[in-house]
């Protein structure tokens, strides 16, 4: 794959926030995209000033049946496909006993069951062409789970454990996956929260992280400009990473979860290994 060559991306949730700013700068960079998006109508200044290189699709992220469709689209007008980004996502905000189960599930079908179906339906064109990308954007929480953000981070925590197994099965047909783990970033996220009914019993400890999620909407101090043209250039590079802390608080938050995973691992370990056989031989595969 070589810096200079174009490059056709499908993009979901494309209409506004990282996403938006994702199909820019693929745009800027001379790269064919194929904006996937529930209300095509705000993508049409867009489509317009890029009618050649700019394909506007309706599409609904939680439509399993709707993958193979969009991935037919794509090859019919471009011919092929390098760089499938799953984007869209949102959030619920409540405790456990909070938030419902059509309310976790409907996140599982955003941040797991949708990507997976594109990702199926995508990868026979980039295993027969031998190349490929696939961009999942998690999040911080899909290393990190907070409390409040239960459902959140429980779908962002099944999007990466099963795009790591996905890497490990495609990396000998060229394909890569980069796992996309923002903090917080100035788009309408923090705008479109869902929040749960609030209960007694939690009303009082949840308070400051409601106020705070709700209060961060406007003051991110993530660029999604920058952050777009970070992934745009990674999608164009040799050497991609597997996962990708993206901005100063995902960096320094995620370190210091491995650091104190680390720890507790090697507090425990004693404990841990006296639950083996004691004739055992060790069959630890290497990961």
């Amino acid at each position: 794959m070589t810096t200079d060559a174009t490059q056709t991306w499908i993009i979901t949730g494309a209409s506004k926030g990282l996403g938006r700013a994702l199909a820019e700068a693929a745009l800027a960079a001379g790269d064919h995209v194929v904006a996937a998006v529930r209300n095509p109508d705000g993508m049409a200044d867009l489509a317009a000033e890029h009618s050649d290189t700019c394909l506007v699709a309706r599409f609904d992220a939680r439509d399993t049946h709707a993958a193979t469709g969009l991935v037919s689209t794509t090859l019919d007008r471009f011919g092929r496909l390098d760089v499938l980004v799953n984007n869209a996502g949102r959030a619920v905000i409540g405790a456990v006993e909070e938030v419902s189960d059509a309310q976790l599930r409907d996140l599982m079908d955003l941040h797991l069951f949708g990507p997976a179906a594109l990702v199926r339906a995508a990868l026979p064109a980039m295993r027969g062409q031998g190349s490929g990308t696939i961009v999942q954007m998690s999040s911080q929480g899909g290393r990190v789970a907070f409390p409040g953000v239960s459902a959140y981070c429980s779908s962002k925590f099944a999007l990466e454990g099963w795009s790591e197994s996905l890497a490990a099965e495609v990396a000998p047909f060229g394909v890569r996956v980069l796992l996309v783990e923002p903090s917080r970033f100035r788009t309408a996220f923090n705008a479109g929260l869902e929040f749960s009914a609030v209960s007694d019993s939690y009303r009082d400890t949840l308070a400051p992280l409601r106020a705070d999620m709700a209060g961060a909407d406007g003051v991110q101090e993530g660029d999604p400009v920058r952050a777009a043209d970070v992934i745009v250039r990674l999608a164009h590079s040799e050497d991609v990473p597997l996962r990708l802390p993206l901005g100063s608080e995902a960096v320094e938050r995620l370190s210091g979860v491995y650091r104190r995973g680390l720890a507790e691992v090697e507090r425990w370990a004693e404990i841990a290994r006296s639950a083996d056989f004691d004739d055992a031989v060790s069959a630890v595969r290497p990961v």
